[in-house]
């Protein structure tokens, strides 16, 4: 090959993936491409690459078509280095190689020997000789195709001359650095339309069947078990007759190996055409029908299905009630966000978490068949969860891939949460690495996601089962009906669960005692929710319960619960919950009242004293209790249907990293407006993205200007904003608003704490005239009566200009603050009223 033609090789992709396939070219014969620029689309088992030319020039040749399968290290592509790119044509094909020059003495015989292919490969196998005993070769051609347990590769001639002898037969399996053949370095190019062979010795290879471009004749097509072995599997498998859908693949998802095909061919029956099983007749394809070749993941896929039929799987269906999940999610997240934290809790992390503790007590649910030669054995992998990823590609096409939870049972709730997180991010973005696509004994898909209520998903091989969550709902023909009437019935929200198991050595009665054991987990037993709790460092709550039928009786928006035999249904509600409904509204009144006492308010992190009466069991409020009393009657403005519903919001609203304290203001309007305002959240505004960042802008400028007056002026006294540098932001804000309303002029007054960086960013002072007075503070009192200051810069005043981002401005007055405080309040209110002529031309802050 001459040295100006650069060969592009499907390159190594971790040391478990051996072959990939083309799923599409970028370029075609005969353009130009750039060093780094995307060749080809390569998909293997494990991850997708694009290939990149390796070189700049013009194409010459693809050796490789779209949907074929080639190992790591054959060549893809062949570019011309020489060539320069052009107007887009193909360029012309490359001139024929010269002729070797004339025989210049006696034979000199030059060794061809299997090169170094890494440490861990020490031999190879001889798959096909693509040069014969007599043919002439250049230096670099190709002469013969050998196989290794790692890659396949083309060994080139060594030196231009004639192959004398060939020294390993086709089949034949040599050592690194074992001879192969032998070159006549001096041997003439043979001269055009002849062919001059050297005699062939007794070791010569036969002869093949001719095909095009030097390739193998193809042998009898197989199965579609075939699509589940290795180039070089099935390359062994043609040249020992062997009918590989026979043989049983030891790889990742059941691949065949190499070495399964030589290991079990004595004892494999020989392939041939009358062997396959026959084919039904397809039905004609109609003209107008589009067909679509399954290329890269897509057949994959397709083939893991076929292979899933081979699978003797059965099915097991439970119901599961969904209320205890559903009521101890939402205070999860309750009380995360209360603490201040962004983690979101969802019902497949818990329902994730609950198969994998369950398979932890039952691991036979774990459990997969395959057979060790002819002997069937059950393998007990141990507990390594696969989740099912619906993923996209970049172009919108999608793709189903299982990461895989290792040693899952390992793991408290956090670190499960984590590894699921970081799995399912790195599936969308196509970022899994090889490792942790295999070893999955057992999986979780969630069709329910898409409202799918029920399915029977396929087993695939080297799992013992595939557990699928339907949508959680209420039962078919109460979705529409009001919630508070379900809940007094007794009916709950539901969920399918399926579990598609491994018949050969998992039962029914083991399928359907590990759902049962999931759906005990999930109504709390044995403490699962208190470890979910404890593992993200959260107080749990009482356990919720499901509504009965035992439930007290209630009238309710005017539905009444149905009486028990011989009860009047003139009869009112019961002693008892009429004493519920009190302790429900105590409760709604004790957080109004007593909630900024729980409310998480240092950033240190010290927690809440809190209060007794927040907690309903002090009321005797149980968990049935709670779902029995209607919202209507608690008289809140926060959503929810029934008490069991309102108190996690009333934490939220009262008790979380914000807190209010209104219920001792005497003027009744006043207070139900303010509860009004903040038990409906009106006062929330969601702020967009360049909010949120000019927001952190103003927040940085006051923090950098303390930290810079407490690092440059030590000793100085500053009465720094630390801890309330918001307050700034908020001032700068309630200016803005001001602003945007035509106000020309707002009056401030404030204490010293913070003044310098109100004065710095609201009143617009530069910063210049500031630090003046902190490098001029040795000279103070020495002009005498004229410092009107003293020796104190605080009580200093400020006016200026506060201009808006849009370009609007407003004056700001900032009143000189003496150190009695009680005297700013008058001198602003008499400031803002020298400043009024027409009523609207101040506002005091």
């Amino acid at each position: 090959m001459p040295d100006t033609m650069v060969q592009v090789t499907l390159p190594e992709m971790g040391e478990s993936v051996t072959e990939g396939s083309i799923v599409e070219w970028r370029k075609k014969v005969g353009e130009f491409v750039s060093e780094g620029d995307p060749l080809v689309e390569v998909t293997t088992d494990k991850v997708d690459v694009e290939v990149p030319a390796t070189a700049s020039g013009v194409i010459k040749q693809i050796l490789v078509a779209e949907g074929d399968t080639v190992g790591v290290g054959a060549v893809l592509a062949e570019i011309d280095t020489t060539a320069k790119s052009g107007n887009g044509a193909a360029a012309s094909a490359p001139a024929a190689k010269p002729a070797a020059p004339a025989p210049s003495g006696p034979p000199k015989i030059i060794t061809v020997t299997l090169p170094e292919m890494g440490e861990s490969v020490t031999e190879g196998s001889i798959v096909e000789w693509q040069k014969r005993e007599g043919d002439f070769v250049n230096e670099g051609d190709p002469i013969v195709n050998v196989t290794t347990d790692k890659v396949d590769v083309e060994v080139p001639a060594t030196a231009s001359g004639v192959i004398v002898k060939v020294l390993a037969a086709e089949g034949a399996t040599v050592a690194v650095g074992a001879a192969l053949a032998e070159i006549d370095a001096n041997a003439a190019a043979p001269v055009a339309g002849s062919v001059p062979r050297a005699a062939a010795p007794a070791t010569a290879v036969p002869a093949r069947p001719a095909v095009s471009n030097g390739a193998t004749a193809p042998a009898a097509p197989l199965t579609a078990g075939e699509n589940f072995a290795t180039p070089q599997a099935r390359r062994l498998a043609r040249k020992l007759h062997v009918d590989i859908t026979r043989v049983k693949g030891s790889g990742p998802q059941g691949l065949v190996l190499r070495e399964d095909v030589m290991t079990q061919a004595p004892s494999l029956p020989a392939a041939s055409a009358t062997s396959a099983a026959p084919q039904p007749q397809l039905p004609p394809v109609s003209a107008e029908a589009k067909v679509t070749q399954l290329k890269g993941p897509a057949a994959a896929l397709a083939g893991y299905m076929e292979q899933s039929l081979t699978i003797p799987t059965a099915t097991s269906f439970r119901t599961l009630a969904v209320d205890v999940m559903d009521a101890r999610r939402k205070e999860l997240n309750g009380a995360i966000k209360a603490a201040g934290r962004s983690e979101k809790i969802s019902f497949t992390h818990i329902l994730a978490y609950a198969l994998v503790r369950a398979a932890s007590e039952l691991p036979f649910i774990t459990n997969h068949f395959r057979r060790d030669g002819d002997k069937p054995v059950r393998v007990e992998p141990g507990v390594h969860l696969g989740l099912a990823v619906d993923a996209e590609r970049k172009d919108g096409t999608r793709f189903l891939i299982v990461p895989v939870i290792k040693n899952a049972a390992s793991l408290d709730f956090t670190g499960f949460r984590g590894k699921y997180e970081e799995l399912v991010a790195k599936a969308r973005d196509n970022k899994l690495s090889a490792d942790e696509l295999q070893g999955a004994s057992f999986t979780l898909t969630n069709p329910g996601g898409i409202g799918t209520a029920a399915s029977v998903p396929r087993l695939m091989a080297g799992q013992g089962a595939i557990i699928a969550a339907g949508a959680i709902g209420y039962p078919p023909g109460f979705g529409s009906a009001n919630e508070a009437a379900l809940k007094q019935l007794g009916i709950s929200k539901i969920m399918q669960m399926t579990s598609t198991y491994d018949h050969r050595v998992i039962q029914g009665a083991q399928s359907g005692e590990y759902l049962k054991r999931v759906d005990e987990l999930l109504q709390g037993k044995e403490g699962f929710y208190d470890r979910i709790f404890a593992a993200l460092g959260l107080q749990i709550g009482t356990l919720p319960q499901t509504q009965t039928s035992a439930m007290p009786t209630i009238v309710s928006a005017g539905v009444m619960s149905k009486p028990a035999e011989g009860e009047s249904l003139s009869k009112g509600p019961s002693d008892e919950m009429l004493r519920a409904v009190a302790a429900g509204m105590a409760i709604v009144a004790a957080y109004r009242t007593h909630g900024h006492l729980a409310a998480t308010l240092d950033p240190l992190g010290t927690p809440p004293i809190g209060d007794p009466s927040l907690e309903p069991a002090n009321w005797g409020l149980t968990p049935a209790l709670q779902s029995a009393i209607p919202a209507s009657v608690l008289r809140v403005k926060v959503p929810g249907a029934t008490l069991t519903e309102v108190l996690p919001r009333l934490r939220e609203t009262y008790a979380s990293t914000i807190a209010y304290e209104v219920e001792h203001i005497s003027n009744t309007e006043q207070r139900e407006w303010l509860r009004d305002v903040i038990e409906s959240g009106k006062h929330k505004i969601s702020l967009t993205q360049e909010q949120q960042i000019d927001v952190l802008r103003r927040l940085t400028r006051v923090e950098a200007f303390e930290r810079y007056l407490r690092k440059t002026f030590l000793g100085q006294k500053t009465f720094s904003g630390e801890g309330l540098d918001v307050v700034v932001p908020m001032i700068e804000e309630i200016l803005e608003m001001l602003a945007h309303d035509g106000t020309p002029n707002a009056v401030l007054g404030m204490a010293h704490r913070g003044r310098l960086a109100t004065i710095a960013h609201a009143v617009n002072m530069p910063y210049e005239e500031i630090f003046a007075e902190f490098e001029a503070a040795s000279q103070r009192g020495e002009v005498g009566a004229d410092d009107v200051t003293g020796d104190v810069k605080y009580h200093h005043g400020a006016t200026g200009t506060y201009k808006c981002l849009d370009g609007k401005s407003i004056s700001v007055t900032l009143a000189n603050n003496p150190s009695h405080l009680e005297a700013v309040d008058p001198v602003v209110e008499g400031s803002t009223r020298a400043l009024q002529t027409d009523h609207s031309s101040a506002i005091p802050v």
